[in-house]
Order: structure tokens, then C-alpha cells, then sequence
């Protein structure tokens, strides 16, 4: 038998304010003006200002500012925001954010390549081609196949479906394979190829014929699989050579090749660059933050629309239409007024959060020395600033620094610790840093294994277990030691 209750519970629910927010604090620099764009389109009564600038003001990171021994800021809060009513007299002036950086007013585009892109180039070769239409449709189809790094993984077969069903071409497998081949002979070398044995063979049959070039075709074209594992002493013995000697020219031609040849041309990709957040200078010892002006744009709410307040309050407010037409204005104040405030929270969220930052790791900062980034958390960051972890985390994992000694993201500047025998935590990249470097300096006949690498940073002072060294290795990108194994 159903039974009807009442119960009472408390939940809590982000306002269209604050989601407004959230999803502008994790929007990077370099997106941001096109997402203003798109507010200014759809909202009528925000509008782009142009009243004096107020004057700059930087974060001054001298000694008088901050306690280096816990790296906290001795500074004054940002002020709350307070939102003015839509009828003062002052609702409607210009709002310019403040904390620019000096030098960071002139508006500048995006710095993109205008080479072709890998696609434009090789249709651009397909045409030197002499070529039916039908044969020009078929290359299309393949060229529009080849992925980011170079390679067809869609099978024969389906790009055959595709021509027949898209084109309205019916062909077979010997004639697309045909048309495959002679877009396998385009630059860069080793293009349009269907996995690595092939590419490799590709690139191989380009280079100046002699008994070493030759040998490496046969190692790649017969004995791949024992390439890629490195049992050079299975090759040698296939291919009855007297030793690793005979064996390494051929190895070291081959290791010369590009396995991702749509990747790395240059040229053949349209380049994007990164566009810093923040600005961090040294002078003369004393740290300066700044945030990129793009951050601070010129908004305002629109004059007009506060006529029409202005004319309601004068005329018959019992006409129902004239009531339509103010709620929508009130509306889209509304919605300005709040896409307004978001960026001045987005602005001040970031520059709190990055000050802590640069408080937090200020020796490296002022030096570059990566041995001198502390281990550091997002947990470390949040309690400082009393916010959330994911407000910090959405503010690490989309902007960048640029400093004197590079350009970096945020969350590059994170990283748990690591016990000494001194009993001090240091910061997992210094225990990487170790970690590459040990095995930069292996001799590479006799790679060293991950137990070995344990022992070896063990009396380095790390404390550190095996499944963490092979962990680091991993996100170093360093293989095992049997695939690290040279002639």
C-alpha cells in the first residue's frame, strides 16, 4: 500500500551566476575575447567602453610584501564587489578592469602560421599529378583519410564504401591501392603509409641505395618485430652477420627515421602559440605580477537601455505590453550586469590565485632553479586563498606564466613530495630531474633497470620505492630498460 509523506531537505544549488563564472575561470586568455564577442552579439545592453584607462596597478612581490620562510602574502584582500543599482547616475559609465601590466595595452592577434596546412600540401601535389577526375576523386578520399600524424588506419575497404556511397565511384582495391601508392611517393617521406612497418619501408626506399640502407630494409621489411624489441642477437643471427658491429649502421639509419612524418614537418601544420595569462618580471630582485590585458576588457551596460527604464517609470505601467518590452530589458541588464561581474571575479580569482603561487614557490621564481620548487598541492593553494579546490584547479589547468626563464602552465609548477633521508620533502621533479639524468648518463650497451635506478637514487638521499621510479620513467616518456638497449 503506497503511502504519501512530506519530508524537508536542504540542498544547495550554483546560481546562473556563479556557473557563469565557473565556466569563465577555466577559460584560458587566447578564448577569451571570442567568448566576449559572442556575449556582445547576444546581448544588446552590454557594449564595449572606451573612457580613460584607471591607472595600472601591479603586484609588487619585494621583501616588505612577503615572509619567505612560509611564503605567505602580507597584503590587503581584494574588496567585494558591489553591484550599483541600474538607475544611479553612474550605473552606466565605462568599466575598465584594473591590474594590468605596463607594456600589455596594445591589442594583438593570435600569432598563427599562415603555411598550408598537411592537408592543402599534399592535395596541392595530387594536382602535379596527371590524373583523371575519377582518379582525382579517389586520391581526395585518401588524402582526406590521412590522420594528424600521417598515417591511413581506415581500412581499404571502407574507403571504398566511402567512394561508393559519398562519390557515386565505383572502383576496387587494386585501382584505390594504385592511386595510394603514388600518394605515397608526396612529401614528407613516409606519408599516407597504414602503420609503422610500412612508413619506415617507405622512407628507407628513398634514401641513397648502398649495403647499409639496404640491410635496414631488410631488418624492417623481414625481421620488424625483433627490431622493435631490440633482439639485435636474433637479427644478427637471422641474417647471418658476424657481429653488432655489422649490425649498427643499418640500426642507426633506421633510428634516424620519422615514425610520425604529418607531425613534425615544418610548415605543414598551422602553429598556435601560447598567449600568457600572467606576466612576471624580476627587477632588480623584487617580483612583479601582472595580468595580460586581455583579461581586462572595456564593458559596460548600455546607456539606451536605461532610457527605456527611465520611460517606464514616466508612462502607464498598467500597459501590458509596455511591461513585456521592460521585462526583457531588465533581462538583458541582467544578464550584462552579471557577464560583467564574472569577469571582474574571474580577474581577481586568478590574480589571487597566482600570487599565492608565486608566494608559495618564490625562490624559484626569482632564480629558475628547479631544484628550489617546494612539493606543492592544489589543497596547499586553496586553504591560502580560501576557496575551493576545484576553483584552483580550473584556474592550474588552462593558464600560463610567462616569466624570464620561459613560459609555463600552471599546473607545471605542482607536484607532490618526496621523502629525504633528511626527513625535508622535496618536490617530485627534482626527484625526476634525477631520474633523467641517471639514465641520460647509463651506458647504454647495459641499460639500467628499475631496480637499479631505485638503488642508485636511494643513496641520493631519495626515499623512493620501485613502482614510484617506474611511474616517474613512464611520465618522463623513457622506456624499459630492454628498449632503451643500444648497439
Amino acid at each position: 500500500m503506497q503511502k504519501l509523506t512530506l519530508s524537508q531537505t536542504l540542498s544547495q544549488k550554483l546560481s546562473p551566476q556563479q556557473i557563469q563564472f565557473i565556466k569563465l575561470l577555466q577559460v584560458p586568455t587566447a578564448e577569451l575575447e571570442s567568448r566576449i564577442e559572442e556575449e556582445l552579439e547576444d546581448n544588446p545592453a552590454l557594449e564595449e567602453g572606451f573612457e580613460d584607462e584607471i591607472p595600472t596597478q601591479e603586484d609588487d612581490f619585494s621583501d616588505s610584501e612577503f615572509d619567505e620562510q612560509d611564503g605567505t602574502e602580507k597584503v590587503n584582500s581584494e574588496d567585494e564587489i558591489n553591484v550599483e543599482d541600474y538607475l544611479r547616475d553612474d550605473d552606466f559609465s565605462g568599466y575598465k578592469m584594473q591590474g594590468d601590466g605596463d607594456g600589455f595595452e596594445e591589442e594583438k592577434e593570435m600569432p598563427i602560421s599562415i603555411a598550408a596546412t598537411l592537408n592543402e600540401q599534399l592535395l596541392s601535389q595530387l594536382g602535379f599529378l596527371r590524373l583523371d577526375e575519377r582518379q582525382v576523386k579517389i586520391g581526395e578520399q585518401l588524402i582526406g583519410s590521412i590522420e594528424s600524424d600521417g598515417y591511413i588506419r581506415r581500412e581499404i575497404d571502407a574507403i571504398i564504401n566511402d567512394l561508393a556511397f559519398a562519390q557515386n565511384i565505383d572502383t576496387d582495391e587494386d585501382e584505390v591501392e594504385e592511386i595510394l601508392r603514388k600518394i605515397q611517393d608526396f612529401d614528407p617521406a613516409g606519408i599516407a603509409a597504414r602503420n609503422l612497418q610500412e612508413c619506415l619501408l617507405i622512407q628507407l626506399e628513398r634514401l641513397e641505395q648502398n649495403p647499409n640502407t639496404k640491410l635496414a630494409y631488410k631488418i624492417i621489411d623481414l625481421h620488424f618485430e625483433e627490431f622493435t624489441k631490440k633482439h639485435y642477437d636474433k637479427i644478427i643471427k637471422k641474417l647471418d652477420l658476424e657481429d653488432e658491429e655489422d649490425l649498427k649502421p643499418a640500426i642507426e639509419i633506421i633510428t634516424h627515421l620519422n615514425p610520425k612524418p604529418g607531425g613534425t614537418s615544418s610548415g605543414l601544420a598551422r602553429a598556435q602559440y601560447i598567449i600568457p595569462d600572467f606576466i612576471l618580471t624580476n627587477n632588480d630582485g623584487e617580483l612583479e605580477l601582472a595580468l595580460n590585458s586581455r583579461n581586462a576588457p572595456d564593458l559596460k551596460v548600455s546607456a539606451s537601455y536605461a532610457d527605456m527604464f527611465e520611460a517606464y517609470a514616466k508612462s502607464d505601467k498598467k500597459d501590458k505590453k509596455l511591461k513585456e518590452t521592460v521585462a526583457f530589458v531588465k533581462q538583458k541588464l541582467d544578464s550584462a550586469r552579471w557577464f560583467i561581474d564574472a569577469i571582474r571575479q574571474r580577474q581577481q580569482t586568478l590574480l589571487k590565485t597566482m600570487r599565492t603561487i608565486v608566494a608559495y614557490q618564490y625562490d624559484y621564481f626569482l632564480t629558475g632553479d628547479e631544484s628550489k620548487l617546494k612539493p606543492m598541492i592544489l589543497k596547499d593553494i586553496a586553504d591560502k586563498i580560501e576557496m575551493d579546490i576545484s576553483t584552483v584547479s580550473r584556474v592550474a589547468n588552462s593558464k600560463s606564466v610567462q616569466t624570464e626563464f620561459g613560459t609555463f602552465m600552471l599546473k607545471y609548477f605542482f607536484s607532490e613530495g618526496i621523502a629525504t633521508d633528511s626527513g625535508e620533502d622535496v618536490s617530485s621533479r627534482e626527484v625526476k630531474n634525477e631520474l633523467k639524468k641517471l639514465i641520460d648518463e647509463e651506458d647504454k650497451k647495459k641499460p639500467l633497470s628499475d631496480d637499479k635506478l631505485e638503488g642508485m637514487l636511494r643513496e641520493k638521499g631519495y626515499s623512493i620505492a620501485r613502482r614510484t621510479v617506474a611511474k616517474y620513467r613512464e611520465q618522463l616518456g623513457l622506456p624499459v630498460a630492454r628498449l632503451r638497449k643500444e648497439l
